[in-house]
């Protein structure tokens, strides 16, 4: 994909590569222009402003090589992504990366980094990382992760992998481990917690996610590895991928995650803070896939950071 813009002319003209021929221009317009709300893109291509081959399309129109496709100014000002990276950011990302080949970049995703852009948020990862790896002609998200959420990320590189890894997700495939110190203890069994979540707002505008049985189904089953004082050390298998999932349904089960100041404990987070934790103890550790490409089994692992060691460390010395 390449494309061409200037200040005097902000209409962009973008040529169609292998990567992204076949796919649906609406698809296509959602992925690129980030940020920018989906009635505008559908305006614009009911209106006739965005064009192929200089002809109006429909919003099932799928791509072709060689394909010419002008987009109009959809962005304003104030939603206009940032062009740049900080030094410090770009590091962050250079230093995060467990695995890159021709389809696949895995990244250890530091927590407090959003994935995308969003309605508070200018520049996310995957905006941030098109800048500092502007060699890749295509790089998508397979997955998300929470903001604060830390551990294994999954990006495609072509869209051939990105469509395979997706299956993958909806087949139920992939194995996807999560660390997580949640409070107080049970007896070393394996508890499996299968209760539908729904998304909710409540009245501060704040998104919350709560147990309903006219939800979507949820699967998730905890496995305790060290026992402490206060804590647990848990090892999470997720079966469904549901917002907010694992902090839900830890907190359903009267075991809330450490650090979660939206749906923990309030005196367990201040006990926890006397040990140095200050942010959400959940990491993504553990992805099993199969590679998009050669079909052969893998399983990724982002360690564990050094902060959340220390907080183990020294919950240890007192255990």
């Amino acid at each position: 994909m390449t494309s061409s813009n200037s200040k005097l002319n902000p209409v962009q003209f973008i040529d169609i590569t292998a990567a992204n021929a076949g796919q649906r221009i609406d698809n296509f317009l959602l992925s690129s222009e980030k940020g920018v709300p989906k009635s505008r893109i559908y305006r614009a291509i009911r209106k006739g402003e965005v064009r192929v081959n200089k002809g109006r399309i429909k919003q099932t129109y799928k791509l072709q090589l060689g394909d010419t496709v002008r987009i109009p100014p959809l962005r304003t000002a104030e939603n206009t992504a940032p062009s740049t990276v900080n030094d410090h950011l770009a590091q962050q990302i250079n230093d995060s990366v467990l695995l890159e080949d021709d389809d696949l970049l895995v990244l250890n995703k530091p927590s407090g980094l959003a994935v995308h852009a969003g309605s508070n948020i200018k520049q996310g990862l995957i905006e941030a990382l098109r800048i500092v790896r502007a060699d890749l002609p295509y790089l998508e998200l397979v997955h998300r992760l929470d903001r604060d959420t830390s551990g294994c990320l999954l990006l495609a590189k072509n869209r051939d992998s990105l469509l395979n890894l997706q299956q993958q997700m909806v087949n139920h495939d992939l194995d996807k481990r999560y660390l997580t110190l949640l409070r107080s203890h049970w007896n070393g069994q394996q508890r499996f917690v299968e209760q539908a979540l729904q998304k909710n707002t409540v009245s501060s505008g704040e998104r919350m996610v709560r147990v309903d049985p006219d939800g979507k189904q949820a699967k998730t089953l905890f496995i305790p590895l060290e026992t402490f004082a206060q804590a647990q050390l848990t090892e999470v298998v997720l079966y469904t991928g549901r917002t907010h999932q694992i902090r839900v349904h830890a907190a359903y089960i009267n075991h809330p995650v450490a650090g979660d100041d939206k749906y923990g404990q309030r005196n367990f987070n201040r006990d926890m803070k006397k040990f140095g934790l200050k942010r959400l103890f959940l990491h993504a550790w553990k992805l099993g896939i199969r590679h998009p490409s050669s079909g052969q089994a893998l399983l990724l692992e982002a360690p564990l950071p050094e902060k959340l060691q220390t907080v183990l460390e020294r919950m240890r010395e007192i255990s």
